[in-house]
């Protein structure tokens, strides 16, 4: 699945985290990958992440999922709105959605989220803090978009929803399938379905906090640091107050801080694998029985094609000559030579057939026996 008539580098240069931007007709030859009523049973899974959103006339209500048969069946005609993430970690032919903005590198992607509106069913007038492009799947919708928002502007008092208590639209849009609209972080926006069975697609990305990063990192930091690494000050000289803390003394302070910061080998490593830790840690995805070599071996000779799956996060850092460090689900492995080049493949496509050639080489077998028993790739099956 291609975007039609779309120039890439026109976007990110001249839209990408600046200002929204409408496509009409983005697919060839549109098609819905999911049914209503497949996203309302996903809503009623104990593993997937769902919620309910109801407009009152007294407010906004929500309901977390799972969500009962009989709850969704038993809704009004009108006003509400149905939430499922991560619906392409469960149905590949939404996962295919994320093909098209690959330009986009694969560790900024979050998930698509998958929505259901009934006529007049929206989340009501919010900002988010990360890029999405909103795909019209079936029915239609009224965008409107406002202003640039911030930590500042003020919300409508709720426990649950973050809703802008003012909202006015600068631009607005309907939607219909196939089309879709750009949205940058921070930029307010409203979608209103105009009919029964109203779709839309939430291809989303995410930017990390300094807050989230420094975080994460301090605390992975903090448990390789031996406790007998101490402050000290061998040159001390006499001052006139003792209680002053000396510009010297803050110096060598914050010099031990910063030390700790700036390996770039073990920031790289860290990242990577707290990037590629899985949304869902808690689903399994591993197979029931475990893959042998010698069973990825003919898997490979067979020409079978492998897939790598939508739930997984797989991504790579570059380090010295033909080696690199392959993240996949938040487990590091050390590549070098042949099956350095193989994590690349593994980390540029969705699924490829792999060269007759690598079911001789033992290191790149148990590369993948060990990404197969993870979970994170499968060979499709012969029939």
């Amino acid at each position: 699945m291609d975007l039609q008539n779309f120039d890439i580098d026109l976007f990110l240069c001249e839209y990408w985290q600046k200002k929204p931007l409408l496509i009409r007709n983005a697919f060839r030859d549109w098609q819905n990958p999911l049914e209503p009523d497949e996203l309302a049973g996903l809503a009623c899974e104990e593993e997937t992440e769902s919620r309910l959103i109801i407009q009152t006339e007294t407010g906004w209500e929500m309901e977390q999922g799972p969500l009962a048969e009989e709850r969704l069946s038993g809704l009004s005609e009108s006003h509400w709105t149905l939430l499922v993430q991560a619906v392409d970690h469960h149905v590949p032919a939404v996962a295919d959605l994320i093909a098209p903005f690959r330009f986009i590198p694969n560790w900024r992607i979050d998930d698509v989220m998958v929505s259901l509106a009934a006529d007049q069913g929206g989340v009501g007038p919010h900002f988010d803090q990360y890029d999405v492009f909103l795909i019209q799947g079936l029915g239609r919708r009224h965008w409107q978009i406002g202003a640039h928002c911030d930590a500042d502007t003020p919300l409508l008092p709720h426990e649950d929803l973050k809703l802008l208590s003012a909202f006015e639209a600068t631009e607005e849009w309907v939607l219909e399938p196939g089309d879709i609209l750009y949205v940058p972080p921070g930029i307010a926006h409203n979608g209103v379905a105009m009919g029964a069975d109203c779709m839309t697609y939430s291809v989303g990305f995410r930017a990390p906090s300094r807050a989230d990063i420094l975080g994460h990192y301090v605390d992975d930091i903090l448990d390789g640091i031996p406790d007998d690494e101490l402050y000290r000050d061998p040159d001390l000289k006499a001052q006139a107050n003792p209680g002053e803390i000396l510009p010297d003394a803050l110096g060598r302070l914050q010099q031990m801080m910063l030390e700790s910061l700036s390996d770039p080998a073990h920031f790289a490593r860290w990242f990577g694998t707290f990037n590629s830790t899985p949304k869902y840690p808690d689903m399994d995805w591993r197979p029931e029985e475990p893959v042998t070599p010698e069973e990825l071996r003919a898997a490979i000779n067979a020409q079978l094609p492998l897939a790598r799956n939508p739930a997984s996060r797989l991504a790579f850092i570059a380090g010295g000559k033909d080696a690199l460090m392959l993240f996949a689900d938040g487990i590091c492995f050390d590549c070098v030579g042949e099956t350095a080049a193989l994590a690349k493949d593994l980390c540029a496509a969705d699924s490829l057939v792999l060269d007759a050639a690598i079911a001789g080489s033992p290191a790149a077998v148990d590369l993948l026996t060990q990404l197969c028993n993870q979970g994170c790739i499968a060979f499709d099956s012969e029939d």
